[in-house]
């Protein structure tokens, strides 16, 4: 199972990089995690928000295959306590799809790509900048599969 990351948005500053890093680099090579960035959709006075989120999603979509499982980080998705993820990664495993997990833009997903996902996850009730997300995301793919292991770094 390869995990990737489809994620709208500029450039990550240094910190990011190195945050997500560290915890991407410890998962097994059987799992591993691509950060894909994705352009912003044009946004100003001439582009309207619905135009800048559907060129996302043409973006987005156009990365997944369809035989991908994909799940939407959501505010209106389900929230997860990190058992109830490592219960998620197990399962995923044993589906032996590729796993896509969708970060939206400043204004969300689009749509379809919401339509498109077979599950929504809310990461968190919080509004969390996308940097952080990044790494709480790689933190958290981590420790579900340190659970599945049975591997001290839960404790």
């Amino acid at each position: 199972m390869k995990i990737r990351v489809l994620a709208v948005g500029p450039k990550m500053p240094k910190w990011v990089s190195d945050g997500a890093g560290d915890y991407l680099k410890r998962m097994p090579r059987d799992i591993p995690i691509e950060f894909v960035a994705l352009a912003l959709g044009a946004r100003g006075k001439s582009a309207s928000t619905e135009i800048a989120i559907a060129q996302e999603g043409d973006t987005m979509l156009a990365h997944i295959k369809p035989e991908d499982h994909v799940v939407a980080l959501d505010l209106a998705g389900k929230a997860w306590s990190t058992v109830e993820l490592s219960e998620q990664l197990q399962q995923w495993r044993e589906q032996a799809r590729n796993l896509v997990l969708l970060i939206g833009g400043p204004d969300g997903l689009d749509p379809r790509c919401l339509a498109r996902a077979n599950q929504k996850w809310c990461l968190s009730n919080l509004t969390l900048p996308h940097p952080l997300v990044r790494v709480l995301l790689s933190e958290q793919l981590y420790r579900a599969w340190s659970i599945t292991q049975n591997h001290p770094y839960h404790k």
